[in-house]
């Protein structure tokens, strides 16, 4: 299936790095014009202080061959929210996509802590950017969305639903957020669906950001060097194949046959037959699922 997004506008919110600004740049890629929002831009960095930004994320979109526009938004304030989408609105007239992706927490997670040891204000803090942030910006851009018919929202989250309702996700503030993104795909199509709209929930595998990368001290090229240090990275995946599973859902003029499903990198791989940058196709929550149910050794190359 060709994907293409011409003449489509997206808003790809939480954008600055890692799966939302490779979501932005596939959408880009696609044809698609994207605002890309976050709150760390060149004249200043967020909480989480890090070096990427925004207009890099736009810069990579409109390189991509779509239209990028980045504005800096802080989700968990609603008239920040409400003036980016009456700016959509008042340059565009529509919205086609909407991609909540902002998280922005990692630096609050202490790692299996029981919750009365995790510090409480990290972990409300967690709560609000996960959770909080999704349904602002839904309160705000789905009468755009919802003005046509074919509209699709994507809660990107960490973890399939069934893999998160049976394992213990870090600490029960991040468990929480997680759980609530998954069920968010599913209550936004209830809502949507009779507006002709679609909404599912969508996970990456274990995948490579900018700090995973930091973390094994290797880059994009080179990564294959982290397995030695932790063979289970074999089956971890680009930033940019998430991107181009919305990208996948987003031209598919029949994706409402996903709404309100959990849904992952992987399984769309396998049904839209794109790849990853290195022309793999991993399947990371495959290959857990299959890891944890076998009496014997997985072959992890079996899930790329």
């Amino acid at each position: 299936m060709e994907t293409t997004l011409k003449g489509k506008v997206a808003l790809v919110a939480g954008a600055t790095r890692g799966t939302g600004r490779a979501i932005a740049v596939e959408l880009g890629a696609a044809g698609a014009t994207v605002y890309c929002t976050g709150r760390s831009t060149r004249e200043g960095r967020s909480e989480m202080d890090r070096p990427e930004t925004i207009e890099e994320t736009a810069e990579r979109v409109t390189e991509a061959g779509g239209e990028g526009i980045a504005v800096r938004v802080d989700h968990l304030d609603p008239e920040q929210v409400r003036t980016l989408v009456e700016r959509i609105d008042h340059e565009h007239g529509r919205l086609d996509v909407l991609v909540n992706d902002i998280w922005g927490g990692d630096h609050l997670t202490a790692w299996n802590t029981p919750v009365w040891k995790h510090p409480l204000d990290d972990g409300l803090r967690m709560l609000r950017l996960g959770i909080d942030t999704h349904l602002i910006t839904s309160h705000h851009a789905l009468p755009l969305l919802t003005r046509e018919p074919g509209g699709l929202l994507v809660e990107i989250t960490d973890g399939t639903l069934e893999y998160n309702a049976g394992n213990y996700r870090l600490c029960a503030f991040f468990d929480l957020v997680k759980v609530a993104v998954n069920r968010l795909g599913f209550s936004m199509a209830h809502e949507l669906r009779p507006h002709g709209c679609t909404a599912v929930s969508l996970t990456p595998g274990w995948l490579r950001s900018e700090s995973m990368l930091e973390g094994f001290g290797v880059t994009e090229e080179n990564w294959r060097d982290a397995i030695a240090k932790q063979p289970d990275f074999v089956i971890s995946e680009s930033p940019a194949f998430t991107g181009r599973a919305v990208a996948a859902l987003a031209a598919d003029p029949e994706r409402d046959r996903w709404s309100g499903q959990s849904l992952s990198s992987g399984q769309l791989a396998k049904e839209y037959g794109f790849t990853d940058v290195d022309g793999s196709r991993p399947d990371a929550w495959g290959y857990i699922a299959a890891k944890e149910g076998a009496a014997g050794p997985v072959d992890a190359d079996d899930y790329r």
